[in-house]
């Protein structure tokens, strides 16, 4: 055999031992440097009571939102009788659907959901959930809009009138 081819061989074995090499410290680098920042902040998790909540709520003067009542008087509707009061906690859905917070099942023109009502801070909100037949304040359809002591809301053939 001859000298030459030799030390080619031993060469190429050199370099294919020292590719080995820098491949695994690269790999080593990419671990370590993806797990340091795991490793210099440990991530908390604490679990409240009820008790001990509402005394951190109470330290620092968070008030909770305790949902309104919104009042409304049926004028006309095939699913409620005329002049019966309705007092829904919101927020609340009104439509066909049974587990509505005002099922509408006899009205016809009412969508399964229809529209939400509901609490913000700024007073008691109507908001149209896609409804087929639209929803209406007054008269004029709406996509979502406050409501004021005294507006007539239409969902289907059902209205009712908000008060205060």
């Amino acid at each position: 055999m001859n000298v030459l081819a030799l030390a080619t061989e031993e060469a190429l074995l050199a370099l294919k031992i020292g590719f080995l090499v820098l491949l695994y410290l690269f790999i080593v680098y990419i671990v370590r440097s993806a797990t340091r920042d795991m490793s210099e902040a440990p991530q908390e998790s604490i679990i409240l009571g009820a008790k001990e909540a509402a005394a951190l709520r109470a330290e620092h003067g968070i008030v909770e939102h305790t949902p309104a009542v919104a009042r409304f008087v049926v004028l006309e509707s095939p699913a409620l009788d005329t002049g019966r009061a309705l007092e829904l906690t919101t927020p609340a859905v009104v439509g066909r659907e049974a587990g509505n917070g005002v099922p509408l099942d006899a009205d016809e023109f009412a969508s399964g959901r229809h529209a939400r009502i509901d609490s913000r801070t700024d007073g008691i909100w109507v908001e149209d959930l896609g409804s087929t037949n639209g929803t209406f304040v007054n008269g004029g359809r709406i996509s979502a809009e406050r409501l004021e002591p005294g507006d007539v809301l239409r969902i289907g053939q059902t209205e009712l009138v908000f008060e205060p």
